[in-house]
């Protein structure tokens, strides 16, 4: 989650996937506001903005025994927040989903192999698509497409990021979901990825399709985006 001046957008939301996935991974509880509390430790002495991670492992668990009770533990990291604006991302679609792709976790290896493939050819991240072309989500974004006024998330597996729920919040009657495949593009007026760390970040291309100019809606998603309230940590 993205941290200005120790405030976050969708805190409630973080934190209530945190709670959500730790259940179904590990089968434990998770104190928010333990969470709560090594963040604003670790951001004691830490000014402007930042990116932070929360990580929710068991050391004790074996490989051979991952059925055992679990005590979960936490592990707070940062690294610096990226600076508003950032270039359009270019993208390659690649054929990948990632596992249970509906929890947030650690398991990135095939994810960041297609972001390296589609660096090394000279895109910026990956796109992931199924055996159909159907697409689903970036590397660590989800994806979003302008039609007119409205934004169209796809109908797929994956993370349902807290910075799309709350884009959909604020759009409310002006957004939807519905399967886009990579024939679907050419007839789309934007794409956009979202997430945390950036926020709203206009998409110039995906494989050989491009979009020229910066939509007008995007504009207005930012501001929507800027104007959520933020929550103290």
């Amino acid at each position: 989650m993205r941290v200005d001046g120790h405030r976050v957008r969708g805190l409630a939301l973080h934190l209530e996937r945190l709670m959500r996935d730790c259940r179904r991974i590990f089968d434990a509880d998770l104190d928010p506001d333990r969470v709560r509390h090594l963040v604003r430790r670790a951001l004691a002495e830490t000014a402007g903005s930042v990116v932070v991670r929360v990580t929710v492992f068991d050391p004790d668990l074996e490989l051979g025994r991952p059925g055992a009770d679990a005590a979960p533990q936490l592990l707070v990291t940062t690294r610096p927040a990226a600076m508003a604006p950032l270039p359009p991302l270019r993208l390659q679609s690649a054929p990948h989903c990632r596992e249970l792709p509906e929890v947030k976790h650690v398991g990135l290896f095939g994810a960041l192999r297609w972001r390296r493939v589609a660096q090394r050819n000279g895109f910026d991240d990956a796109l992931f698509i199924d055996a159909a072309a159907a697409i689903s989500e970036a590397t660590t974004s989800n994806i979003g497409f302008v039609a007119g006024d409205r934004i169209v998330w796809p109908q797929a597996d994956c993370l349902a990021g807290v910075t799309m729920r709350l884009i959909n919040e604020a759009r409310q009657a002006h957004a939807t979901t519905a399967p886009i495949t990579l024939s679907d593009l050419a007839g789309v007026d934007a794409v956009f990825a979202t997430n945390a760390a950036v926020g709203v970040r206009s998409v110039s291309a995906v494989d050989g399709i491009q979009w020229a100019h910066e939509h007008p809606v995007l504009d207005i998603l930012r501001r929507q985006y800027a104007d959520i309230p933020s929550e103290l940590l």
